[in-house]
């Protein structure tokens, strides 16, 4: 398996980026987002996202985030899973201030999101995230150091075809720009392994 930047597909190109097999750089454009409903009631999908395709049911991905020059409000980048306006996954850290950060995921199944996260200081600039495929079954992870990877999110995509797509975006929600910085990007066997605890229910 191999994640190769030659297959990789934008759906809502930025206005500005570099794409090398070492790294990915994406310049936001201000007013961009991913969001459905809830909560806020407003649906934004405007974000950038680039992805590549595949039909494998078991794998990882994993990528090294840099975002050394966000500095306003919601200004985000990271991991992502976009099926369809109303079927995705994202993983990132949200700036909020210059004391803390939002470090979290949405899932948003049949066009209504959800997210959880955890205050981090703001002084993290640098960040892994790894996805993991189990069918239908997804995870993220996130790492400091890109070897000791801690979970974040376990998720069922209820419309999670064979062939999926998944990669990166980046995005800021108001009137804001950064550059953020890809890296580190491979595509591997899966490191989430079959559970090997309780049985599941007999039907």
């Amino acid at each position: 398996m191999k994640f190769d930047i030659k297959q990789l597909q934008w759906t809502r190109e930025p206005k500005s980026y570099t794409i090398t097999p070492e790294k990915i750089e994406i310049e936001t454009n201000p007013h961009t987002d991913l969001w459905q409903r809830t909560y806020y009631h407003f649906r934004n999908d405007n974000a950038p996202v680039l992805q590549m395709e595949t039909e494998e049911k078991y794998f990882s991905f994993v990528v090294k985030t840099e975002f050394t020059q966000s500095h306003h409000r919601f200004d985000q980048c990271g991991i992502v899973l976009y099926l369809d306006s109303e079927n995705w996954i994202k993983g990132s850290i949200e700036y909020e201030n210059d004391v803390y950060q939002h470090l979290g995921s949405v899932v948003t199944n049949n066009g209504y999101s959800d997210w959880a996260t955890t205050e981090i200081d703001a002084s993290t600039k640098f960040m892994w995230y790894r996805l993991s495929r189990r069918e239908s079954d997804f995870r993220i992870e996130c790492s400091e150091d890109g070897n000791v990877f801690k979970q974040m999110r376990i998720c069922h995509m209820w419309n999670a075809p064979d062939r999926i797509k998944f990669g990166i975006y980046a995005c800021s929600p108001e009137d804001s720009s950064f550059k953020a910085i890809f890296s580190h990007m491979e595509m591997t066997e899966c490191k989430w392994f079959a559970h090997d605890g309780q049985a599941p229910d007999k039907i």
